[in-house]
């Protein structure tokens, strides 16, 4: 690379601190060429048979699949993921080109009744797409982007995070042996501020699609306004944890941890909120306690370790600053000292202090991406979903009850765009994922996804018999 934006980027084991590669970073210049070449590529590429599209993917999926094993290491050591989620993520890429593989022959347009005519609607690609993915979740984000994107028949260009490019390289690789054609799918480590600011700005970048901060998010959809750039944003979170005291609290309290230290908290669904009805919060205290002390926190290449580090030095100071020491800390367990960006699993509580004062402190409301659980009274159903919604973020939540009617009322009052009863799932390939609020913009995944890589086109052909 020859831009004075270009640069060299150390990538750091997380677990060891090690430095396991050197990625160049591309300027203005290589994000230009980039763009260029995807540009050119759209125009082969959309014109491809549908049914040849969607045997290219396919393919993709099967190398995908063929390298589990490869990408996961890659996560372990480049984002300290736990081998166990690394894998699954690997599989989950696999799965949503795989899903998105059934796309090409099924981008159906209407017909549309009319006088004096036939009309009809056309699914058509945007062009070039601009991808940004985090560091939190480098490779399945990355996919749930790609796929449907490519399967519209656009052609991506994929900026990873600095801190985490190696899955998404690794993925261009095998886009290329499976023979989706050069300039397609292409990976362009950079940082923000340069290569993903440039592909916001660049007229042939006809989408953008980020996830991320609130902040950055805001930034983003500001920069696509100026040319009237469609953007899907998926940002921040803070979610609730509802448990009412009918729920099958032993159940609530067994997985509340994992629902909020999974990666190490570094998870925009993560319930790091967790409200429990007043007269069973005593119980639920009890029985949360061994479960957080009792998670294993270490390395990431062990199959028994639950939760690893955190990314970075930088994130761990940033959690840290939000558990100084007058907070107030229920009970916490272990992590490891020496090498690696360790934080143990911690729970904040009122703590005899007033119930009020806490859910106002800032580690109730800010989103602070770290395994750190707060957890707080409340009297009925009524105020848990007040508190529940008084957040700026709206992205995912749980609802622990054998009441179905109950299940229902909160589930449609609370303002968040995944929720779960008896349970913390988030994120399916086969259903819509986004939030509200700031939490984020539009819809990813499910069957609806291919409507945010297309726009609708509309054809009038007359039949009305000709006088001349």
């Amino acid at each position: 690379m020859t831009s004075a934006e270009s640069s060299m980027y150390a990538v750091v084991n997380p677990a060891t601190e090690e430095v396991i590669a050197q990625v160049e970073l591309a300027g203005t210049s290589e994000t230009d060429a980039a763009v260029a070449r995807a540009a050119k590529a759209y125009e082969s590429w959309r014109a491809v048979a549908p049914a040849d599209r969607a045997r290219l993917l396919r393919a993709f999926a099967a190398a995908v699949d063929a390298d589990i094993d490869k990408l996961a290491a890659l996560e372990v050591a480049n984002a300290g993921h736990t081998v166990g989620n690394a894998r699954w993520e690997a599989g989950n890429v696999r799965d949503v080109l795989e899903y998105y593989s059934a796309a090409p022959e099924r981008n159906f347009g209407r017909q549309i009744p009319v006088a004096g005519g036939i009309d009809i609607t056309f699914k058509e690609p945007l062009g070039v797409v601009g991808v940004i993915v985090p560091w939190n979740f480098p490779l399945p984000i990355a996919g749930w982007a790609l796929a449907p994107a490519l399967a519209a028949g656009n052609t991506v260009v994929l900026k990873p995070a600095e801190l985490t490019p190696l899955t998404a390289l690794r993925l261009a690789e095998l886009a290329r042996q499976a023979g989706i054609p050069d300039g397609v799918f292409q990976v362009l480590p950079g940082r923000g501020p340069v290569a993903g600011r440039r592909l916001v700005q660049h007229e042939a970048v006809r989408k953008i699609v980020f996830t991320g901060s609130t902040r950055v998010g805001k930034e983003i959809m500001a920069g696509c306004a100026a040319q009237v750039k469609p953007v899907t944003l998926e940002l921040g979170g803070k979610s609730a944890n509802i448990i009412f005291a009918d729920s099958d609290l032993a159940a609530a309290a067994a997985s509340a941890p994992s629902a909020a230290f999974d990666n190490a908290g570094q998870d925009c669904c993560a319930r790091t909120r967790v409200l429990v009805q007043q007269s069973a919060f005593d119980e639920f205290m009890a029985l949360l306690e061994p479960a957080v002390r009792g998670i294993r926190v270490g390395d990431p290449l062990d199959s028994s370790t639950e939760m690893g580090p955190l990314i970075s030095a930088g994130q761990r100071a940033r959690v840290a600053s939000y558990v100084p020491d007058d907070a107030p800390v229920a009970f916490r367990g272990t992590a490891p000292s020496g090498p690696g960006f360790w934080f143990p699993p911690t729970v904040l509580g009122p703590a005899g202090r007033d119930t009020a004062a806490f859910i106002n402190s800032a580690a109730f409301r800010e989103e602070i991406f770290g395994p750190v659980l707060s957890v707080v009274p409340f009297r009925d159903e009524e105020e848990a979903v007040r508190i529940a919604n008084d957040t700026h973020y709206g992205l995912a939540g749980s609802i622990w009850t054998r009441d179905l009617g109950r299940a229902l009322r909160v589930a449609r009052a609370v303002e968040s765009g995944n929720l779960s009863v008896n349970s913390h799932s988030s994120v399916r390939y086969s259903t819509p994922f986004g939030g509200f609020k700031q939490s984020g913009l539009g819809r990813e995944l499910g069957p609806d996804a291919l409507d945010a890589f297309t726009e609708t086109k509309n054809v009038f052909i007359s039949t009305t018999a000709s006088t001349r």
